[in-house]
């Protein structure tokens, strides 16, 4: 009988214990119980760039649509993002094409009470992108979504490379980009704007399930290069 227990109590604890491990939080920027999984990585080092050059224009394409109860498979980069431009005095710009996935996003951005620093907008992201007047520090891929259907693979990446293209003279040298979606079939979301962004100068600064890339004249790798000689 206590070999039985004994066996129990360490399955028990062996299968929290994997929980544990696979958890993956933004604690203490976020409470430890949203779990950000294959996300926390290029969000904790997005967020650390962005204080880094004290970022004040926030733009993300493809809205956040079940806010914080969507971490681990949306991402829940509205509410991520929000967050820090309010406690940084900085301004997020989402867009999405869908008055539906608006609507519900609206609703998070005013349940998290930031309304204040979040202002969502309905419209073609190519288009707002492309009449959008401000210099932009920190641009999040994440329209248009992916399938496992060859030709919406096509049309997704096709639409990533438009949105860059639309917004790449408002873009300065320490901005930053991140992709969502690109460690899937077929090259992910990023796989054409990847590929155009390397050949205008940009670097890939973490390649995982999301992609993060800088200029090459970026302030980063200016200092990079100064430790490096030292």
């Amino acid at each position: 009988m206590y070999n039985v227990i004994l066996v129990i109590l360490l399955t028990i604890i062996v299968f929290f214990t994997g929980k544990l491990i696979k958890h993956k939080s933004l604690y203490p920027f976020m409470p430890f119980r949203y779990d950000f999984r294959k996300r926390r990585d290029t969000f904790l080092r997005a967020l650390e760039l962005l204080s880094n050059i004290k970022a004040k224009i926030i733009i993300e394409t493809g809205t956040s649509r079940e806010g914080l109860r969507g971490s681990k498979s949306q991402g829940a980069a509205s509410i991520v993002f929000g967050k820090w431009a309010k406690e940084n005095d900085a301004i997020l710009h989402t867009v999405d094409i869908s008055e539906e996935s608006i609507k519900v996003s609206q609703m998070e951005v005013e349940a998290q009470k930031l309304d204040t620093n979040v202002f969502l907008h309905l419209s073609d992201s190519v288009q707002y992108l492309a009449n959008f007047g401000d210099k932009v520090d920190f641009l999040y891929l994440d329209s248009y979504d992916y399938s496992e259907e060859v030709e919406v693979q096509r049309l997704s990446q096709e639409h990533h490379l438009k949105e860059f293209k639309a917004i790449e003279k408002q873009l300065h040298k320490n901005s930053i980009v991140l992709i969502d979606d690109c460690d899937l079939p077929g090259g992910g979301k990023g796989k054409s704007v990847i590929a155009y962004m390397i050949i205008q100068g940009w670097k890939i600064l973490m390649k995982e399930y999301q992609v993060l890339l800088l200029h090459k004249d970026s302030s980063y790798f200016s200092k990079e290069n100064n430790i490096s000689k030292s």
